[in-house]
């Protein structure tokens, strides 16, 4: 009771002293330290009372996610380790074009790049992560990205061959106690404004697998996409640089669409 009073307090003199309730993005940064940095020390976050964190991050996503400017932005996750992040660079912007132009979205087309550990993370409805090889998170981001995904961000994690085996590692950091799911065709993150009555579409072939898509819930809610053995990300890449055909690409895009539809919906 004495850590809320606190942050009410402390939240009364910001909006008292700041136009904050306009929600420009430097107002809810300091929105968000100041539920950080006097509510994340080990002596405040007890067994007794490691819930509040979480639910002071959720109810900051609830007060400024709808009426943000920025409520409808995606930012590409930069991590350690030695894999390329930044690889397929012009993949999400054509996602997002095409998602502007079909779903009814309205993203920044020049999506932003973030860091797990950083709070910033908190101001992006959904984070995408790709790559071929080694991720690392550090204690520090492992917490600050946990917190994030149950607070209500979403995760879509595109395997761009050879992630696999390491981003499992990793996302065990942050739920050591939940393995990947695959996710039936029934669920609707296959049935939005496109149907996939057979799940992920498979765009690149490289084992000769089956494509999938797996998931992390919380509470029942998905908070991580995988799609794995698919490349779907490398379908939304300009046409010159893989030469796929027009029905491949856009049966990429779809899905794509698909899966920022669902994360904006819940």
């Amino acid at each position: 009771m004495r850590i809320v009073q606190k942050l009410y307090i402390k939240l009364q003199s910001y909006f008292k002293s700041s136009l904050a309730i306009n929600c420009h993005i430097e107002h809810r940064r300091n929105i968000l330290k100041i539920i950080i940095l006097n509510f994340s020390s080990p002596l405040e976050i007890t067994k007794k009372n490691h819930f509040i964190l979480p639910a002071l991050c959720s109810l900051f996503f609830f007060l400024y996610s709808f009426s943000s400017i920025y409520a409808q932005q995606i930012a590409i996750l930069k991590y350690n380790g030695g894999g390329d992040w930044y690889a397929n660079p012009t993949a999400l912007p054509n996602l997002i074009e095409f998602c502007n132009n079909n779903i009814s979205t309205s993203i920044k087309t020049n999506p932003e790049t973030i860091e797990a550990g950083s709070i910033d993370i908190y101001n992006y409805p959904i984070v995408f992560m790709t790559g071929h090889g080694n991720v690392l998170f550090s204690d520090n981001d492992s917490e600050n990205l946990k917190n994030y995904l149950i607070s209500g961000g979403f995760l879509h994690i595109s395997d761009n061959y050879g992630l696999n085996t390491y981003i499992r590692r990793e996302l065990k950091k942050l739920f050591p106690n939940q393995d990947f799911q695959e996710i039936p065709y029934s669920h609707p993150i296959f049935h939005q404004t496109f149907i996939f009555k057979n799940g992920v579409p498979k765009i690149h072939e490289h084992d000769n697998k089956p494509p999938q898509g797996f998931g992390l819930f919380y509470n029942g809610r998905l908070i991580c996409f995988y799609d794995y053995e698919a490349d779907l990300s490398d379908g939304w890449e300009d046409e010159e640089i893989h030469h796929d055909n027009f029905e491949l690409r856009e049966k990429a895009l779809k899905m794509g669409a698909n899966i920022i539809e669902y994360a904006f919906k819940n």
